[in-house]
């Protein structure tokens, strides 16, 4: 049964049958697929975004991001994500894989990329209801920038690690 359906997303409470064969009502929310991108600069520094996230009430530093359109591909919603938010075009979108922001109650998943072959795109058109403030750190920087706690936002912690991982540099 649908409790709620908004321009972004919908929420239902649904029957299911556990693996113990219990039945339970739970309810989960389809926010629809997103994409996270990472863009790294010829000199190994990448963007984040400092943006506001109202959910919050809070600034965060992250990596651009958002949710995909009606028939567009994942790759195709990083590059405009990518656009959209730090005013670069890759040339080079590396897919990282997917994951899942939090499976006990959504079924969203985030495609992760790594942008290379950065240049400045003149279809740069800010979104009037973002605030977002476009960050240079060093590549090197980002292990000690999540532990630390200055990047405390899941996407890009997991996307970070996916760039830098084993077999990945």
């Amino acid at each position: 049964m649908e409790l709620y359906r908004g321009t972004r997303l919908s929420v239902e409470k649904v029957s299911v049958r556990l693996p113990d064969g219990q039945e339970r009502e739970r309810v989960v929310v389809h926010p629809g697929d997103a994409v996270a991108v990472l863009p790294v600069r010829a000199d190994m520094s990448c963007y984040l975004i400092r943006q506001y996230r109202f959910a919050i009430r809070e600034y965060i530093l992250e990596a651009p991001a958002g949710t995909l359109n009606s028939g567009e591909r994942p790759d195709e919603t990083a590059q405009r994500e990518l656009i959209e938010e730090t005013g670069f075009q890759a040339s080079t979108l590396i897919p990282r894989g997917f994951l899942y922001t939090t499976p006990g109650f959504t079924d969203e998943r985030i495609f992760l990329f790594e942008a290379h072959g950065l240049s400045p795109s003149c279809l740069y058109q800010k979104d009037e209801d973002e605030d977002i403030e476009v960050i240079r750190v060093p590549f090197a920087d980002l292990p000690a920038m999540i532990q630390d706690g200055r990047i405390s936002d899941a996407k890009t912690i997991a996307l970070v690690y996916r760039c830098i991982g084993p077999g990945t540099r």
